[in-house]
C-alpha cells in the first residue's frame, strides 16, 4: 500500500505540478518566456537522456526477471520506431494538419501568428492539444508506475525526468490554447483535468502489472525509448535554430546539468 501512495504522489508531481509550474510562466512577459523556455528545454534533454541511460535501461537489464539483452535491444528499437509512426499519425505530439505546434518550444513564440492564420480552426486545434495531452499523460502514468514497481529510487528519478520535460511542453500548450480562443482560467482548468490522466494511467498500471512482473523490464525499455525519442527527435532539433557559440555553450552546459541532476538524484537515493 505504501508503494501505491508513492506512485500516486509522484504521478501528481509528473502531471499536475508540471501544469501549475508551466502556468506560472505565463505571468512572465513574452520576452522573458522566450529566454526561459530554451533553457528549460536544454535541461529537460539532459534529464530525459540521463534517466534513460543511467536509470531505466540498466534497471531493465538488471531486473530480477531474467531478460535477454537482444530482446531488450529489439524492444528499444521497436519503441523508437513506434513513437516515430505515432507522431506521423498525429497521436503523440499534438500535430495539427501540416504544422506541429506542441513539443517544439521555440514555436511557442509564433503560436499567435499560426493561430491567427487559422482562426476558424482554433478551437479544433485546442481540443486536439487536450486530447493528445491526456493520452500522453496516461502513458506517462504507466511508465511511472512501472518504474516504481521495479525500484523506488528509479520511480522517483523517472518522475523527475517526466516533470522536467512536461514543464516546457505544457507552457507551449498553454500558449496555443490561449491563442485558440480559450480563456486563461479555462485553459488552466482543462490542462489540470488532462494532467490527471497521469494518475489514472499509474493506477491502472499498478493493478494490472502486479501479476505481470515479467513485463516490467520491457515497459522500462519502452519508457527509455519514449524519453530518447522525445529528446532526440522533438527537443534537440529546436536547439539547432540557435547557432551562436555562446548559445551553443549554454545548451551544452544545461544539457550536462540535466544529466548530472539525474545522476546525483539516482546516486543519492541509492
Amino acid at each position: 500500500m505504501e508503494l501505491l501512495f508513492w506512485i500516486i504522489g509522484f504521478s501528481l508531481i509528473g502531471g499536475l505540478l508540471s501544469v501549475i509550474l508551466a502556468s506560472s510562466f505565463l505571468l512572465l512577459s513574452e520576452r522573458a518566456r522566450n529566454v526561459a523556455v530554451p533553457h528549460l528545454v536544454s535541461f529537460a534533454i539532459g534529464a530525459l537522456l540521463g534517466a534513460s541511460f543511467l536509470g531505466l535501461i540498466p534497471h531493465a537489464l538488471e531486473h530480477e526477471v531474467h531478460v535477454d539483452a537482444h530482446d531488450i535491444g529489439l524492444t528499444l528499437l521497436l519503441g523508437l520506431l513506434s513513437f516515430f509512426v505515432l507522431e506521423k499519425l498525429v497521436l503523440w505530439r499534438h500535430c495539427h494538419h501540416d504544422h506541429c505546434d506542441a513539443h517544439l518550444p521555440e514555436e511557442t513564440t509564433s503560436a499567435h501568428s499560426h493561430s491567427h492564420g487559422h482562426a476558424n480552426k482554433g478551437q479544433a486545434a485546442g481540443t486536439l492539444i487536450l486530447v493528445g495531452d491526456t493520452i500522453h499523460n496516461f502513458v506517462d502514468g504507466i511508465l511511472i508506475a512501472a518504474a516504481f514497481m521495479t525500484d523506488l529510487h528509479l520511480g522517483i528519478v523517472t518522475s523527475l525526468a517526466i516533470a522536467a520535460h512536461e514543464i516546457p511542453q505544457e507552457l507551449g500548450d498553454f500558449v496555443i490554447l490561449l491563442h485558440s480562443g480559450f480563456k486563461r482560467s479555462k485553459a488552466l482548468y482543462y490542462n489540470i483535468l488532462s494532467s490527471l490522466g497521469t494518475v489514472v494511467g499509474a493506477l491502472l498500471a499498478y493493478f494490472a502489472l502486479s501479476d505481470m512482473q515479467h513485463l516490467l523490464p520491457y515497459i522500462l525499455i519502452v519508457a527509455a525509448s519514449s524519453f530518447i525519442y522525445i529528446a532526440v527527435a522533438d527537443l534537440i532539433p529546436g536547439l539547432h535554430a540557435k547557432v551562436k557559440p555562446s548559445e551553443t555553450l549554454q545548451q551544452i552546459v544545461l544539457i550536462a546539468a540535466g544529466t548530472i541532476f539525474i545522476f546525483i538524484a539516482h546516486s543519492t537515493l541509492h
